[in-house]
């Protein structure tokens, strides 16, 4: 049995114990009885299991996403999933905190957890329970290398241009400025972990782009854009409404991106990917002001500005929706959904 098979097959079974426990503390608040199965061809479908159940003399059905930890990347994905499924989507996972059990009750996502909290709006099961904590909490499950540092950089232009697969490893060092050493690790690791086929001679292909997708979202608040922050500004008012960029120089990422793209969100910050060399252009022709507390954030671009990284002064809307993701508001995970459907549900849709 290869890497990719043991991997897939402990992951699988992770997800099992997971949603065991998890039905078993469901049913110390309700009498159900229920039977679970894995539906892992319609894993692109938004989730993992179909759990029939029994309660109070009536039967129903629930299309079950499971999850080992409750991200703020893993409730929007619940937020964009729920309305898909042709039963009604039930989250499982290890344990969901007070402030995150009241964000998803707000969204109408119906989850339980190992330790007894739930939301079921099941009729005739009527449930909601928050605040129960773990007695000790079990050491989260390390992430790979890939999605823990610079290589976050390699797996961005992939998931964008797929296409770059097939690039010389020195091309990809280039558009990212990142050490060569970097890119061979981390185009091994993705080939490891099932997201490159390689098929010698007629080359390279990247898979499961949804899951490489959703794992990077998960990983880039805490990995990667803590170190690409050049610095914290104020503006005066609205200044950037009337702000023409010039996408060569930087472009608009987070709120302001969403609200160019959707019309639907009104910025509380402002996010800027800006070329490194040339921020204090930046700040001098939109006078800015330094301040750590600002609500302008600007941060180094990444890759190289051109076609497929974003159109004109908006960055890509799989890096918008994942700076709306790490904000993790009410109102920016909706304006996310929007960003998903309208632009990424389609571009995943293809795999």
């Amino acid at each position: 049995m290869n890497k990719e098979n043991i991997e897939h097959n402990r992951t699988a079974g992770h997800e099992a114990d997971i949603l065991r426990q998890a039905m078993e503390a469901l049913k110390a608040l309700a009498p159900l009885e229920y039977e679970a199965e894995p539906v892992r061809d319609l894993r692109d479908q938004g989730y993992d299991y179909i759990v029939r159940a029994r309660v109070f003399g009536k039967e129903f059905v629930w299309c079950v996403e499971v999850k080992d930890r409750l991200t703020k990347a893993a409730e929007l994905q619940a937020l964009i999933n729920k309305d898909k499924t042709q039963h009604p989507f039930l989250l499982a996972t290890g344990y969901v905190p007070p402030e995150a059990a009241a964000r998803l009750h707000d969204g109408g996502i119906q989850f339980i957890d190992t330790v007894g909290n739930a939301f079921v709006n099941q009729p005739p099961l009527l449930i909601f329970v928050k605040g129960n904590r773990p007695g000790k909490e079990e050491p989260p499950v390390p992430a790979a290398r890939i999605f823990k540092g610079v290589g976050l950089k390699i797996a961005y232009l992939l998931l964008c241009r797929p296409e770059l697969v097939d690039r010389p490893y020195r091309d990809l060092a280039k558009m990212t400025d990142v050490a060569l050493g970097t890119v061979n690790g981390t185009m091994t690791e993705l080939v490891q972990k099932g997201f490159i086929l390689d098929m010698g001679k007629k080359g390279k292909k990247l898979l499961e782009r949804k899951t490489l997708f959703e794992r990077w979202i998960a990983a880039y608040p805490d990995y990667l854009k803590p170190k690409l922050l050049l610095g914290r500004f104020r503006g005066e008012g609205d200044w950037w409404k009337d702000i023409q960029l010039d996408p060569a120089l930087a472009q608009w990422g987070g709120e302001v991106a969403a609200a160019k793209l959707t019309g639907y969100l009104k910025p509380g910050t402002v996010t800027l990917y800006a070329d490194k060399n040339r921020l204090a252009d930046l700040v001098i022709a939109n006078r800015l002001k330094k301040d750590p507390q600002g609500n302008v954030e600007i941060l180094e671009r990444f890759w190289p500005p051109g076609n497929g990284f974003g159109e004109g002064e908006t960055v890509h809307p799989i890096l918008i929706y994942a700076d709306l993701a790490a904000i993790g508001e009410q109102r920016t995970m909706e304006t996310a959904r929007i960003i998903y459907e309208q632009h990424l549900d389609r571009y995943f849709g293809e795999d």
